[in-house]
């Protein structure tokens, strides 16, 4: 049986790590990274959409034990929550990261640093958390990691709104791609998010993911090593389109996709302004949700169980 080992070694051994590097660090002179291209200079300080520069951002880092059951293992999962976003949800729920700021500018030796200190906890994996934006500090950041002997999966744990080109820059580098498919509906892209097109754009996203790894893999301790792994937040009034979302991932990914039909819905942020999000979602949505993702074929569904459940 051949001994796995992540993919960005091999990309690195070969010398192709660099030069992906230097892509992404051109991308940045004009910045086309995320779907909106905004064509800004960031090596210059210029500003999108996104509110970021050309070095990481990153609110926190630290083990994480309430992500999926294939990530956490029993020593959880390396979270690094980089600040800012390129879709901006108004019912974020990470809003004080994502629309207010909240982290610190550091350097890719910073973040290198950050990503050795999750393995030696015994982190399972290196989870970046909205990192659309920042692919480009990512893939700086690596090369010293991996000097230091860096060796667990990468986690890119993305909103969905991704550049396929950007995506094949990180082919051969990212492990597993944990994406979420947000909603269905373009309409309500335009009300909720700073990405109208968000629908057309997560599908050719999530195509091109799964191209490049596959369905999920797991290993005899439950642990995931490669793959792709969907999140379908459940939303109030089926604001999500979720029967849609759910027949999309079983006829045009796989039937063996990994999905978590996520039944934490509370309102956050500027929630309060959709008549639908202002709500709670119910159990009784939820449970809906999960039979029709069952009804489109999807088997591997997650089943973390829930602390309490509202009615």
């Amino acid at each position: 049986m051949t001994k796995w080992g992540p993919a960005y070694l091999e990309t690195h051994r070969r010398g192709l790590l660099q030069q992906k590097i230097q892509a992404a660090y051109d991308i940045l002179s004009q910045c086309n990274l995320c779907p909106h291209r905004c064509l800004v200079d960031r090596h210059r300080g210029e500003r999108g959409l996104c509110r970021t520069g050309d070095q990481p951002v990153v609110s926190s880092y630290g083990p994480h034990f309430g992500e999926e059951d294939p990530l956490v293992g029993q020593h959880g999962s390396g979270t690094i929550f980089f600040t800012h976003c390129n879709i901006y949800c108004i019912f974020c729920q990470n809003y004080e990261i994502s629309h207010g700021g909240e982290g610190e500018e550091i350097t890719p030796a910073d973040l290198a640093a950050m990503m050795l200190y999750l393995q030696k906890k015994g982190c399972h994996n290196i989870n970046f958390v909205t990192p659309s934006h920042q692919a480009a500090q990512i893939l700086e950041a690596l090369p010293q990691a991996i000097d230091g002997g860096l060796n667990v999966p990468l986690v890119y744990n993305t909103g969905g709104y991704d550049a396929v080109e950007t995506l094949k820059l990180l082919d051969g580098v990212i492990d597993i791609y944990m994406p979420d498919f947000k909603f269905w509906d373009p309409q309500v892209a335009v009300e909720v998010c700073e990405a109208p097109d968000y629908p057309e754009i997560a599908r050719q996203a999530l195509k091109e993911m799964h191209r490049q790894v596959g369905d999920l893999v797991i290993d005899d301790a439950g642990v995931a090593h490669r793959g792709l792994l969907v999140r379908h937040l459940v939303l109030p009034d089926g604001l999500a389109g979720t029967k849609e979302v759910m027949q999309f991932l079983a006829r045009e990914i796989s039937p063996d996709t990994y999905v978590n039909v996520m039944g934490q819905y509370r309102p956050c942020g500027r929630a309060g302004d959709h008549p639908s999000l202002r709500k709670f979602l119910t159990g009784v949505e939820h449970g809906q949700a999960q039979q029709l993702a069952r009804d489109a074929g999807l088997t591997r569904l997650d089943h973390r169980e829930k602390l309490f459940r509202w009615l």
